[in-house]
């Protein structure tokens, strides 16, 4: 049985973890405070640049028909001197009659020389997985592999798009643009931060090519124990039946984790 002690622990981790794996939590300081964009960033990027968590919960899909699949993922992630380390270990849906496991390495590194790095069941290697595949959507509708990394915060193009309302909240719009050198499949995000709380409640990832539209929602946001928390993400595409939630259930914000957490070898074993 957890203590009380330790539920406020988890509660605070999830607020921490929020901002930190959702880098539109951590662009919201942009129009949150009056100093200049290049000191918020800084200040932003900062925090992002001290990560070291362990994470538990459940990445679930829901498809057109509403029917759903409870993926149980653990996440791994820590700053290591300029580039950030994500490693994702996805299980095995109790209902699945195939085997749906993965173990997958995100390297995100300013500039755009990001790689992402996957292994399944029984394969003696990882393999480093194409950029074309990095828009697929394997883990549930709307999510893919690029989404683990989000790249944004580290984009030079950020600019103000105004005031605009989100439901009830009063909200400024923060639009993220690539330079030419990052990988990405995403022509811009624009993300709406409550500047009241200094938090997001909604984003808008525009696919290039296509022009679709990627909106993720953040629900439950309420204040505890001093801090703001989404206890819940949804991410679908604009226009299309499903979506894919990501809930996470406890972890560590202090994890004390190393290189050896996140090296190939890790990925091959199940």
């Amino acid at each position: 049985m957890r203590t009380p002690g330790s539920r406020r622990r988890e509660i605070r981790f999830l607020a921490w973890t929020a901002r930190s794996l959702f880098a539109a939590a951590l662009v919201s300081t942009l129009c949150a405070q009056s100093a200049g964009a290049p000191d918020l960033l800084a200040t932003a990027r900062k925090q992002l640049q001290t990560a070291d968590f362990r994470a538990t919960g459940h990445l679930v899909a829901i498809d057109a028909s509403g029917a759903r699949i409870s993926f149980p993922i653990t996440l791994k992630v820590h700053w290591f001197p300029g580039v950030l380390r994500v490693l994702v270990d996805l299980g095995q849906p109790p209902s699945a009659q195939r085997e749906m496991r993965q173990h997958i390495l995100l390297e995100m590194r300013p500039g755009g020389e990001s790689t992402i790095h996957i292994a399944s069941p029984g394969e003696k290697t990882a393999r480093v997985l194409p950029f074309d595949q990095w828009n697929s959507n394997p883990l549930g509708p709307g999510f893919n592999y690029e989404d683990f990394l989000e790249q944004q915060y580290f984009w030079p193009g950020q600019s103000s798009e105004g005031k605009a309302k989100f439901g009830a909240r009063n909200c400024e719009i923060i639009k993220s643009t690539p330079g030419p050198g990052d990988r990405t499949h995403y022509a811009s995000v624009k993300t709406w931060i409550d500047p009241s709380i200094d938090f997001p409640v909604y984003a808008e990832k525009a696919m290039r090519g296509t022009g679709a539209v990627k909106e993720v929602t953040y629900y439950g946001v309420r204040h505890e124990m001093g801090r703001w928390v989404a206890h819940q993400v949804e991410v679908k595409i604009r226009g299309e039946a499903g979506s894919t939630l990501l809930i996470f259930d406890r972890g560590s914000a202090k994890a004390n984790l190393g290189m050896s957490d996140f090296s190939l070898s890790q990925l091959t074993r199940f």
